[in-house]
């Protein structure tokens, strides 16, 4: 048996884009859809704007993020993602 892990859930929501954000205690890894959030979000400005609420907080490298992310476009889906990590932090 693995030991086991503080899962805190958030949902974020912008505009018609919806991501639901699992955080966990980790090494800082970032995970969108399966992909890196570098890869998944073609543009730097946008894996910075999904990463923004890590960064106030100073929890970038001790939280994974896995974010199942529909809908919208490529911005939307970023705020979305940003919106489901800083309620998740809030738990």
């Amino acid at each position: 048996m693995s030991a086991e892990t503080t899962v805190y859930l958030g949902t974020g929501r912008r505009k018609t884009s919806t991501a639901r954000v699992r955080i966990t205690e980790g090494t800082g890894k970032l995970v969108a859809n399966g992909r890196a959030f570098d890869e998944y979000f073609s543009h730097e400005n946008f894996s910075k704007a999904a990463l923004r609420p890590l960064l106030t907080v100073d929890l970038r490298e001790k939280i994974d993020v896995t974010a199942n992310v529909a809908g919208g476009g490529v911005a939307g889906q970023a705020g979305a993602v940003a919106h489901g990590i800083a309620r998740a932090l809030q738990k």
